[in-house]
Parts: C-alpha cells; structure tokens; sequence
C-alpha cells in the first residue's frame, strides 16, 4: 500500500478551539495570512496586519474579498477554437478598510523595527475573534502593550470590526491612531503557479465618489467591465474618550483620519474602527454608500461588546449542531474543528453565492465555484445546517439559464453547467480539464438529489430540483450515442472524469455511473410529479418544451448505459482505454517531480496509468449502494497504488474507503492529511488560500469513514469504528426535520434521537427504533484495534 507522510511536527500550537502562533516569523507570514483569514460568507479578510507589514513583498499579500463580486478580463488564447470563453470572471480584491497604524511618539508601530518582547496572534473559533496581543519596543526605546482584535459579523455580514488597544508601559507622550481606506489596490499579478493567478491585470476598481463626515468615511468604486458598484464604509469610537485632536485627510482613492492624544503611562488607548461593505450585486448602485454607511452607524451605536456578543451567541448555536468532539487526539481535533470553521465563513447563504475554491481567504482559482461545492463541501451542510445548504443549491438553479445557453453554444440541448465560474458563464480556458468535465452535470444533480433525501424537502424538488434535473438529463441524451461496436449500448465518448491526469477519453466509468444517475433520477421526478403535482408538471412542461417521448429517451438512455468492467481484474477500468496504458506508480516518481502537473509535459501524463485524485474510488463513494465491499477493495487497491494526491480532493476520498475496508491507520493517515491540510501545509501552498473542498472532505471522511454513515433509500445506516488512538467520536446529524446525536466508542455505538419524529436506522444489520430523548446502542462488529 501506498505510504504516507504525515508531519511529524505541527506548525501551529496545539488546542481544542484556537489556532495559535507565539513568535512573529518573516517566512511564516505569507502562510499564517491565510491561516488567519477571517470571513462570514459574505466578505473575507486575509490575516494581514492592520498597521501593515515592511517586510519583503513575495511574503505577504493583503487583501479583502467580497463572495461573487468581480471584475471581467478577456481570455488570451495563442490558437483559438469555437466555443472557447472568450472572457473570464475574477473575484476582485476589494477596497482595504483594515488599516489602523498606531504612532508612538511619531514612531510608527511596525513589528519589523523596533523589538518584539512578546507576541501572540489567536483565532479563537469558539468566539469568531481574531486577536492579537504584543509587547513592542520602539527604536528609542517606548514600550507598549497593545491588543489588536477582530471580528467579521456572521449576523451581520457586510459588517466588520477591528478594537486596536495601546497601553504605555513605560512613557507618557503623544499617541496617533492613522485609520485609512484605501482603493488603490489590485490582485495578485505575480506567481509561478498557475493555479493561483486570478486573471486580472492592474486595477480593477476606480473611485467614482467619496466623503470624510467627522469620524466617518466612505469610497464608492465601480469596476470598468463588470460594470459593479462597490460602496467601503468606516466609522470610529475612541475609548476612553479623552481630548483627541482628529484631523482627515484623502487623495484621489484614499481617505485617511487621524486621532491624536496625550497617552499616559499603563492607561489602554482602543481605537473602535468599524467597516462595511456593499454592493451593486445585493442592492441598487445608488443605494450601496447609504446602506454602508447606515452599517456602521447602527454598529458604533451598539458598541463592540453588543457585536462581540453577538457573534458568540451565534457560533454557540452553529457548534452545538456543527461541532464534531475527537477525544483522544487533539491533533484531529483541531483539525476538524479548523476544517468546520472554515467551511462556515466560506460558504455564501444568500442563494446568489456559492463557495469559492480558496474559500474567501486568496487568490487560487479566481475565486470561481467548481463541482467541490457540491461532492465535497454540501454534505456538511446538508446534514448540520440544511438550510445554507439550500440556498448554495438555489445558487445552481439560479445559473440554469446560463447553462442553458452554454449546452447551446456547443451545439446541444438541455443545460451544460460551466466547470468554473462565479456568474453562470465558463471560465475555463483549457477545455480538456475544463468544459469536458461534462461530470459537472450529474455532480450538481447528485447534491440536489441528496439534499432531498436527507430534508425531505419536497417543495423544493418540485420548483427547483425537477428543471435542473430534466435539463440536466436532455444534455445527456443528447451527448451520448448508442454504439454498435458497444453492444448497442449508450456511451458518452471525448469526456474527462475527475481525475485531471487522464482527459478527452471514451466512457469515463464516474461519468457514465453519475449520467446513469442524473437519468434515472430525472425521470423519477417525472413520474412522481405526474402523480402528486399534475399542475405544477404541466407547467413544467410547457415552460422548458418537454414532450413524454423525452422522458421515454431518458429511461432508454439509462438502461443501456454502457458500464465499464473488467472481468480479468475483476475492477471498474477508469475509462475504456486506461487499462492500456503503461501503468506507473508513485514510488516510481521522485518526491521532486510532483505535483506532476507543475513538473510534467500533459501528454506524458495522459499516456499512463496515473491519477491526481481518485476517479472510480469516488464513484464507489458517492454510489455505494451499488458496490459491493469486495467490489471496493478490488478497486482501492488497483487504484491506491498510482494516485498521486496531487489535488486536495483527494485524501478525504481514500480516507472515507479505507476506513470501510478496515485499514484503520491508513484511513487515519488520510483523514490527518485532509484536516490539516492547511494548518501543517501539506502541499506547500496554503499561503494561495485554504483548500477549502479538503476541509469539506474531512467531515465527510469522519462521518462516513469513521462513523459510518451511509445514506440509502430506506433510511441512514451505520457502521462505525474507530481508529486506535480515539477513544470517543460524537456528532450531530440533522435528517427529516430531526435531530440525531451520534456517540462512538470503541465497542459500542449510541445514538439520541433529539428533535423530530420517531426513527429507523440501522446499525450494521440490525434495526433500532430511535424515540424522542432515548437512547439506543449497539455493539461495533470490528473496531480495528
């Protein structure tokens, strides 16, 4: 089996609900910026320093992100092609209202001058705080205490708030406090990586309107080809409210407010500085500085304690549904709980947003949406929180229309959803990794069809599920062909599955297995809706132009879908020609050489048996109930071998099947190497952002690895064990409008019916009867010690 590295040594300090670095480290900052980050969904802050940072500029990059707002670029191809994208989205990296610079005596507060007695930066996850507390020495000598805290609202998303407190420790004299906007920024231009390039050259956001109103300001920007309005809002409260001398001053795309006092000796200084973001995207372009700036009114009237209250009130009830306890391994704990915490201030909740590849935390991937959303990251919230879950799916539906046109543009009917995007069109530039990942389709309709079993939410299916899924399943029909030379069967042919390492290739097993799927699950709606909602089906109907024959087509489609196998092997070959391929594994490769899609020419990777992340093992996932377990080991070991993990979607997968085999350590392996991902850099990059779908898949590989958990026709079955070193796994489960909690030890398995109706699960084969507030256990049949 293949081995893995987990890190021996971890960067960050070791804590249940905290993230923690005690010593200021230049080749640490770029990385600690992301690991830092804060956000609510909404708007998301890098870990950057408020009073700015002097060191060198390939260690840092500060910016401010608003989910789904962006600018457009034009793609630049060297030989063009029909139906490539002409244009781009980018996620822009907005107006910086962060900035509060401390003067001491006209020295400015800089942790690369001067001298660090003590340091301590937090993200306390049980509170939503960012907080920082430094002893600091300037050049001549002036020490002082200061506490930088904060806080982006979950409540109140276009809000954030920064508390910068100064105490003398050994002077009296003159104290400034510098609060700035500041427009003229840009996105990252510079980067080997070209995974990471956002696409935009220069500036995107040009001021059109500012103002300076006592301790307020505001900067209103519009993008040039997006055409989006953007409104930054700030105001101030300065504690104790002593004689301060404030002066303001602004240039062209900065405004800039000064607050001068006489500080004594161990007396606290804090400057309030709150922020707020609008845009033409959630409101009218004239509206936005009014609304940003009635904001941070309302917050300065309320105060910083009110806010900070606010924001523990609600993440105590978001973890006493979310949280996952590991007792036994604080190194897992911290992991999921970081993993968890992330997928919360990633994930948009207004319905227009999604979850942004690198979360909101930098510049990987533009800030486009991929099908990590829905495989990876959407089960989390389908089961803790169904209700965010809906809107990042109404999302999808809401981008139908430009799917549509997309499946038009190729010269197919129904609907082609784009492989990377923030507003509906595609933004992929290499069609083989890119448009050809026609999987998309069946992954969106998986996550819809999904989030229906698990909420029985049938209004939903009906309004908005049916019409993704039957135009979903028009696109199939329309794509594949019945192929003599295939026994008559029906074939997709020229597709790419998940695994990147392997494109253009003929019946890709995922895709056909999830085609197969979207078809039959379309017309099951179909009938469903016939019966139940006559009306609404008509109406259906009539608006997308769908006859019976259709529906009829879907139903012949899926039966004669064209399935790979081999008998020799007894495995699901990866695509009809995988199996012909030189097969290479990755103790083969030097450690140097990956990732291979950094270090490898695309035809020397296509041309073997080499996969960036699990392709048919994913499949066997997602589709259990159609796998055997000798199935799956048949096939864990084929493929383990010669995956490289390459991508980060690919560990909580093998995570997730090894625990089901029973290879216990190794699914522990990959689950460490899933949850941690960022927090111990795995893959060397986490200073580009979060990997954002890895720390989705962690919860997925706990709960269905470790706990479990599979979802079937009839119900949630269940069949735990733990890893060696855990003595105890607990989790909550929302299903059906009830709430499950779910306790694991080493030689038995309990769970508490909460909220809801009476519940029949199965753990292993047998049945328990959940009632309200009682308890019922079972013996685990293997726990792998």
């Amino acid at each position: 089996m293949t081995k893995i590295k987990i890190h021996q040594s971890t960067i960050y300090e070791l804590d249940e609900w905290t993230i923690r670095e005690t010593e200021f480290d230049v080749k640490n900052n770029f990385r600690s910026e992301t690991i830092f980050a804060t956000g609510n969904g909404y708007m998301g802050m890098r870990g950057t320093f408020e009073e700015g940072y002097s060191g060198p500029q390939d260690t840092t990059f500060n910016a401010t992100y608003i989910n789904g707002f962006y600018e457009e670029y034009d793609i630049e191809y060297p030989e063009g092609g029909y139906g490539f994208p002409q244009k781009g989205q980018a996620m822009v990296n907005v107006a910086d209202a962060k900035i509060v610079i401390p003067f001491i005596e006209g020295e400015k507060f800089d942790l690369l001058t001067g001298r660090i007695h003590s340091y301590e930066r937090k993200l306390d996850m049980k509170r939503g705080l960012l907080i920082r507390r430094i002893v600091w020495e300037s050049p001549s000598g002036k020490i002082v205490e200061a506490e930088v805290k904060r806080l982006v609202h979950f409540a109140r998303p276009h809000l954030a708030v920064i508390s910068f407190s100064i105490r003398p420790i050994n002077f009296n004299g003159n104290l400034e406090f510098v609060s700035s906007i500041n427009g003229r920024v840009s996105n990252s231009e510079e980067s080997q990586d070209f995974r990471v390039g956002a696409g935009l050259k220069g500036r995107s956001l040009f001021t059109v309107a500012k103002g300076l109103e006592g301790k307020e300001a505001w900067l209103k920007q519009r993008t040039k080809r997006s055409g989006f309005f953007l409104a930054c809002a700030v105001e101030h409260d300065l504690v104790p409210k002593e004689a301060v001398v404030t002066t303001a001053h602004q240039t062209e795309d900065e405004l800039e407010i000064r607050f001068r006092l006489k500080a004594k000796k161990r007396i606290t200084y804090t400057l309030i500085k709150y922020i707020s973001y609008f845009t033409s995207k959630e409101a009218e372009s004239d509206d936005v500085v009014l609304l940003a700036r009635e904001e941070v009114r309302k917050a300065k009237e309320d105060g910083y304690d009110k806010l900070a209250a606010e924001q523990e009130a609600f993440l105590e009830t978001f973890w006493e549904d979310a949280d996952m306890t590991i007792d036994g391994d604080l190194l897992a704990q911290q992991g999921i709980r970081f993993s968890i915490f992330s997928l919360l201030q990633s994930a948009g909740r207004d319905g227009k947003t999604n979850i942004p590849a690198k979360g909101l935390t930098g510049e990987g991937y533009g800030g486009h949406y991929f099908w990590d959303s829905e495989i990876y990251m959407l089960p989390f919230f389908m089961f803790t929180r169904p209700e965010l879950a809906r809107a990042l799916l109404m999302h999808r539906y809401r981008l139908l229309d430009a799917a549509r046109e997309r499946a038009r543009e190729l010269g197919h009917r129904g609907a082609l959803y784009p492989w990377r995007t923030i507003d509906g069109p595609e933004c992929s530039a290499f069609f083989p990794a890119g448009t050809a990942q026609y999987h998309i389709n069946a992954d969106i309709v998986y996550a819809f069809k999904r989030y229906v079993e698990v909420t029985g939410d049938e209004e939903f299916l009906y309004n908005y599920c049916a019409e993704v899924a039957f135009e979903t399943a028009r696109f199939w029909v329309d794509l594949g062909s019945y192929i003599p030379a295939k026994g008559g069967k029906f074939c997709i042919n020229c597709v790419t599955g998940p695994d990147e390492y392997t494109a253009l290739v003929d019946n890709n097993a995922y895709t056909n297995y999830m085609a197969k799927m979207n078809l039959e699950f379309a017309a099951e709606i179909a009938e469903r809706m016939r019966k139940n909602k006559p009306k609404d089906y008509r109406k259906l109907l009539n608006k997308i132009n769908l006859s019976d024959e259709e529906i009829n087509e879907w139903r012949k489609a899926a039966e004669n879908m064209y399935l790979p196998y081999s008998e020799e092997l007894k495995i699901i070959p990866q695509d009809d020609s995988f199996l012909y391929k030189k097969r290479i594994t990755i103790d083969m490769i030097p450690e140097k050489e990956f990732p291979l899609l950094l270090h490898w020419h695309y035809l020397n990777i296509y041309r073997c048996q080499i996969c960036k992340q699990p392709d048919v093992l994913l499949l066997m996932l997602l589709l259990r109930e159609k796998f055997t377990i000798e199935e799956i080991r048949k096939n864990y070991h084929y493929y383990e071998p010669i995956t490289t993990h390459d991508s980060s979607l690919s560990p909580p997968v093998f995570a997730a099947l090894a625990a089901e085999l029973g290879y216990y350590d190794k699914a522990y392996e990959y689950f460490i190497w899933s949850c941690r991902m960022d927090l111990d850099d795995y893959n060397g990059n986490t200073k580009d952002g979060i990997h954002a779908a890895s720390l989705g898949g962690a919860w997925l590989a706990a709960v269905y690895g470790f706990g479990g958990l599979r979802v079937f026709s009839d119900g949630l079955s269940f069949f735990p064990a733990l890893p060696k070193n855990w003595r105890c796994l607990k989790f909550t489960l929302k299903y059906r409008g009830r709430k499950l909690r779910v306790r694991i030890e080493k030689e038995r398995a309990y769970y508490t019916l909460e909220e809801g109706e009476p519940l029949k699960i199965r753990h292993f084969n047998s049945e328990l009867w959940l009632k309200l507030g009682i308890t019922a256990e079972g013996e685990i049949r293997h726990a792998g010690l």
